[in-house]
Order: structure tokens, then C-alpha cells, then sequence
């Protein structure tokens, strides 16, 4: 489709991070590349994100590594010499974020709406995305689109997943018609993290129902500490695969799996974007606005009883999106809530 007038020739994309987030990016990438397959689309992104998308059709990726502050910047500003988009997507509100949006020449700078906006994001866009509150974090970044007359009406992921990778991912356990219970314990937000006596509770369970019991997880202290608490207190065995995947390999090992279980974290929506159903735990932060995207019928959600303990109102008074990261929250989320979500699984499965 040639290039009108009235369509941009070039738009940047800047989420850095996080992982999960950037997964929400993807859709509107689609979106963009299915309107307009001409346009040049780049995608400032982090480090680690981009070890995770490298591979993805029709966009130019522009790494920006955190640590390398303003001199990253810096580099920035001069891989764009001599370029000007026709809009930014500035769909990150950090001061970190917004600092760099400065060295991304531009003409049209669309950001966030007031509401949601933080650390003088103000100051670096000159257009808004609409305010709509209660809707998922993905709907929002999708509305960035829409100052540019489009609209995102389909939902549409297909992550590059590299043919090693499943090859890798296969290779994990023998397709013996068990199903897979993948337990993923750990957010990068300490405090939506569960108890490992509970993950360990919730396995057991499953495995005296003939299921599989896999862990996966990064290459963290706490990531390697909680999985051998839980394996320590399982009475079943479970295959440990805690550190022994990439980024790319990441999401061929969530997609083996039947069901997921795991906080607010980045392989939630890994998972569901590889269709994967997701076991969700949720009372620091609200599954309809950060849960799996496609499917919160797995999910336990103790958000409401979060809001009552520690700010002492309904979650329909607190302000959309706000995440209540208290010491203890998650222990709200029984071993009988996340049974009981299993059970449901297990049952329409």
C-alpha cells in the first residue's frame, strides 16, 4: 500500500521496559505494520526486551541500556542524526523514559493522558492519549495509535520464537500425555512475590492429579533461593529448570505448558501472549488491569481484600492502576484460592 499524505512515513515506538510490558507493545505494532505496511516503524526499547522481541518483523529496534545513562543518550541522539519521525510514541512515564524521549527527533510527540502522567512527562510529548480509566494496561498502549486515526480492533502477538528454541523447549519433557503445571514464583517486584510453602502446597496438589510440576525463572539469587524452598518442601518431584533458559527460549518453555502459575510478572503475559492459560496471583496489583490479557478465569484475585486491610477502601475507590505493595499482601492469596483455580482449569479443561 503506497504512502498518502495523510499517513506518517516514520513513527518511533519508546517502552524500555518491562518485559511484560513490552509484550503489550507488540499488538500495537501489528496494528501499525497492518494499516501502514510501508512505514518505518523503530522501537527504542531496553536491553533485556530486546532479547526478547529481537527477531520481530518490520521494525528497526534502537537498544538503550539503563546503564549507560546519559552517554546512551547520547549515542541515541546521534544514530537519529539527520532522521525526524513523524510521531513518537512515548508510552513510558518514568523520568528515565522521558529524559531520553529528548533526544528522539520528532514533530508529533504523543504521550499519556494527564491522569496517568508522572515525573514531567508533561514536558516531553505535545499530543495525549484519550483517558479512559479501568481498562488493561495493553488497551491503553493500543489507544496510542488513535491521535494517528487508527484503532486497534484486533489483538494479535505472534512473538518471534525461534525454531531452536521450541526444539530446546521440546527436548524439557517427554510428550506422555501429562499435562504441565510450569510454576514461574517470582516478580521482579518483591512484594507480589507468594510464599514458597504455598507454591510447594498448590504443586503437590496438582501432581496427586497426575500432572507434571515444572519451575522456571531467571538467574537471581531470589529466583534460585524461593525455587529450592519450594522443591524442598514438596513432597512430589518437580522437573527444576530455574536459570537454565534464554530470553528467546522463554517463551517456547511457556508455551509447552498447560496451565501457569505465577504473580504479577513479566512471564504472565509471556505466557499468554503464547497462548498459554495463566494460573494468576494477584492482591498487590489488580488482574484487570495487569493480568493475563485474554483470560482471567484462573486467575485469584484478592486486589478488593487489599484495599480494605491497607488503605481502607473498596478497590472501586482506589485510583486505577495503583498497586498496593505491602509487606504481607500476598499472603492474602491462600493455598486454597490458587487450589480452587486449578480445580476450575482442570475442570473446563
Amino acid at each position: 500500500m503506497p504512502i498518502t499524505p495523510s499517513q506518517p512515513r516514520s513513527i518511533c515506538l519508546l517502552r524500555l521496559s518491562a518485559l511484560g510490558d513490552a509484550t503489550h507493545v507488540v499488538p500495537l505494532v501489528r496494528t501499525l505494520r497492518r494499516a501502514w505496511p510501508e512505514v518505518d516503524l523503530t522501537w527504542v526499547i531496553g536491553k533485556g526486551e530486546f532479547k526478547l522481541l529481537e527477531g520481530l518483523a518490520g521494525v528497526e529496534f534502537a537498544v538503550y541500556d539503563k546503564a549507560d545513562g546519559l552517554k546512551g543518550m547520547r549515542a541515541l541522539r546521534k544514530r537519529f542524526a539527520g532522521r525526524r519521525f513523524d510521531a513518537l510514541l512515548q508510552m513510558q512515564v518514568a523520568a528515565r523514559a522521558n529524559l531520553l524521549s529528548a533526544f528522539v527527533p520528532a514533530r508529533r510527540r504523543i504521550g499519556y493522558d494527564r491522569s496517568r502522567s508522572k515525573d514531567l512527562h508533561g514536558l516531553f510529548v505535545n499530543e495525549r492519549i484519550a483517558d479512559r480509566t479501568g481498562i488493561h494496561v495493553l488497551d491503553a498502549i493500543g489507544s496510542f495509535c488513535e491521535p494517528l486515526g487508527l484503532k486497534q480492533t484486533e489483538v494479535v502477538w505472534d512473538l518471534p520464537v525461534p525454531a531452536e528454541a521450541r526444539t530446546w523447549a521440546q527436548a524439557q519433557w517427554p510428550d506422555d500425555g501429562r499435562p504441565a503445571l510450569l510454576i514461574s514464583p517470582c516478580s521482579s517486584h518483591a512484594l507480589r512475590n507468594w510464599r514458597a510453602d504455598r507454591y510447594a502446597a498448590v504443586a503437590d496438589h496438582a501432581a496427586a492429579q497426575g500432572w507434571r510440576i515444572v519451575l522456571c525463572g531467571g538467574r537471581s539469587a531470589l529466583e534460585r533461593d524461593t525455587a529450592d524452598a519450594i522443591l524442598a518442601a514438596m513432597r512430589a518431584p518437580a522437573l527444576d529448570l530455574v536459570g537454565k533458559d534464554t530470553l528467546k527460549q522463554l517463551p517456547a518453555l511457556l508455551e509447552r505448558a498447560d496451565l501457569v502459575m505465577t504473580p504479577d510478572s513479566g512471564p504472565t503475559h509471556i505466557a499468554n501472549a503464547m497462548g498459554s492459560k495463566v494460573l494468576g496471583l494477584h492482591a498487590a496489583s489488580n488482574p484487570k488491569r495487569s493480568g493475563p490479557y485474554s483470560d482471567l478465569r484462573y486467575c485469584v484475585d484478592r486486589y478488593d481484600d487489599a484495599a480494605r486491610k491497607y488503605l481502607g477502601k473498596p478497590a472501586s475507590d482506589v485510583k486505577w492502576g495503583a498497586k498496593i505493595e505491602h509487606e504481607g499482601v500476598m499472603d492474602l492469596v491462600t493455598v486454597e484460592d490458587a487450589i480452587a483455580a486449578f480445580e476450575r482449569y482442570r475442570q473446563s479443561s
